[in-house]
């Protein structure tokens, strides 16, 4: 898991700083411009915060809070509502902050250079709180209006509240909050009658902003208007069919050069495509099939419920969100402002996407701290029966010592 992350964070760094270079700008990459790049800081925080998260003080913490019976409807209600107030910080005179026509930043008082998204927070509480709720309700959570409802009710109020500025991240909560609940025994038929409901606000939000409209009418046709609305998916697609199998090489692409916007963010897919190729697109889905599947063998295996469940969460998050990037950038998808997990540019999503992984390594390191508790309990308890020793060490893992 370790290695796949850093590996992840070290194409991110890369990519991000080649995307970064401008005509006439005198740029010249090195190792030591890549080091001491905003990116590296980044990168160097997200691994500093998945060590912490994934440590056993946290790992309890975690506990905890799965552990919490949200079941009840004040105690759900509660928790909603502090994610809530989290989501609405952005248009709080003073620290809210507007980044490219949309009120989704935070500013730290004092430091107007750093801020933070609180959506990308909400994006992976919910999956603690609903994996709580679902856990406490139990086999209640089959029934319509006391199990899955309020459940539903929670995961999209915080979507709605989202959705104002962000729909793709709104989506994506709702999505993995529906996710969730389903494996946790919610019955399907249900959710899909609800469906359509859901569907029809999607389409409100998206009439709701002339914006959104020209998007989707951008992705049944981009051609239509080359140069306005469809101009982005054009060249999106441009730089992803110019690097072929092996790509222009690294650095030499030629669509971040004033052609492509967002290069850096939610379009860094498509800079690689053209620098890297085919080759280099299939490496980063690797690495994304590989940490997938990392994280599902450790979930698995979990004997709590609600970690399980806060587990699939997290896998769920991780995988839509680099589907719908992915399906945006190659043109199988409308244009959405949602970036590709530890590879986009950003701060809060990268150190948030850790963190989350750091708690799914501290899963798998709790357990192994529980086996050995438990052996040495059990050895305590029979002070007489025989105990195996290799090395000096009891199965455990510790220093052996006879009794005198």
């Amino acid at each position: 898991m370790w290695l796949l992350v850093a590996a992840t964070l070290c194409v991110g760094v890369i990519m991000v700083n080649s995307a970064g270079l401008s005509v006439g700008g005198g740029e010249q990459v090195t190792v030591l411009s890549i080091v001491g790049s905003r990116a590296t800081l980044y990168a160097a925080a997200a691994v500093a915060i998945m060590l912490l998260a994934s440590t056993r003080p946290a790992n309890e913490a975690l506990r905890w809070a799965v552990g919490q019976r949200w079941g009840r409807v004040h105690s759900l209600a509660i928790a909603t509502g502090l994610l809530l107030l989290v989501c609405l910080l952005p248009y709080v005179p003073g620290i809210g902050r507007q980044v490219n026509g949309a009120q989704r930043w935070v500013s730290v008082p004092g430091m107007s250079s750093l801020g933070f998204q609180p959506s990308e927070l909400a994006k992976w509480a919910m999956p603690a709180v609903l994996a709580g709720y679902a856990v406490s309700r139990g086999f209640a959570l089959r029934k319509f209006w006391t199990g899955m409802l309020p459940g539903l009710l929670a995961a999209g109020a915080i979507a709605a509240v989202i959705a104002v500025e962000d729909l793709g991240t709104a989506v994506l909560i709702a999505a993995v909050g529906c996710v969730i609940l389903v494996a946790a025994g919610a019955r399907l038929w249900q959710l899909a009658a609800l469906a359509p409901a859901g569907l029809a606000l999607v389409v409100s939000a998206i009439i709701a902003e002339p914006y959104r409209m020209r998007r989707l009418t951008a992705f049944l046709d981009p051609y239509a208007d080359p140069e306005g609305s469809g101009y982005h998916m054009i060249q999106s697609m441009v730089a992803v069919a110019n690097g072929e199998v092996f790509g222009r090489g690294l650095g030499f692409g030629l669509q971040k050069f004033g052609y492509l916007p967002e290069d850096r963010t939610d379009f860094l897919f498509a800079i690689i495509c053209e620098e890297l190729g085919l080759i280099g697109a299939g490496v980063v889905m690797t690495l994304y099939i590989a940490l997938l599947w990392s994280c599902w063998s450790i979930i698995r295996r979990q004997a709590d419920r609600g970690l399980r469940l806060f587990g699939l969460g997290v896998v769920a998050t991780i995988g839509l969100q680099a589907l719908i990037n992915l399906f945006a950038v190659t043109g199988l998808g409308p244009t959405k402002g949602i970036a590709l997990p530890l590879l986009s540019a950003g701060g809060t999503g990268w150190v948030a996407t850790a963190a989350a992984l750091g708690l799914i390594v501290g899963m798998e390191r709790a357990s192994r701290w529980r086996t050995g508790e438990e052996s040495i309990d059990d050895a305590a308890a029979a002070p007489d029966a025989e105990v195996v020793v290799r090395d000096g060490l009891t199965p455990a893992g510790e220093r052996y010592s006879p009794a005198a």
